[in-house]
């Protein structure tokens, strides 16, 4: 599998609500920069990760290493699975994967 840290910087974009450009220059970054971080092209540098720590308050190890101290290190893992899976699909697979995901979320959703 590949490194993933780029998938979940784009989780925290997302979850943010951010588009590339706001988000990248809230961490002092290019948006073309961004880009190939995200799609896994290029690594982000190390003052770009403790700027992104600090920022959006990240546990680190769970950016870089993908484990955390106050999360299920096995969720984490189970959540980059479905992510790099999900990208290998073709658009009707994930259209169906998402609507599969939404009738689940609202019959299981916790409370």
């Amino acid at each position: 599998m590949p490194n993933l840290i780029g998938v979940r910087i784009k989780y925290i974009r997302k979850l943010h609500k951010l588009n590339q450009i706001n988000f990248s220059e809230s961490i002092g970054i290019s948006q073309g920069n961004l880009s190939e971080i995200e799609s896994g092209k290029i690594l982000p540098s190390l003052e770009t990760v403790i700027k992104l720590g600090q920022q959006y308050n990240l546990d680190l190890n769970w950016l870089i290493n993908n484990t955390a101290k106050n999360v299920s290190t096995q969720l984490l893992e189970d959540e980059d699975k479905l992510i790099y899976l999900y990208r290998q699909l073709q658009s009707t697979a994930k259209e169906e994967v998402i609507d599969f995901l939404e009738l689940k979320g609202k019959r299981y959703t916790k409370s």
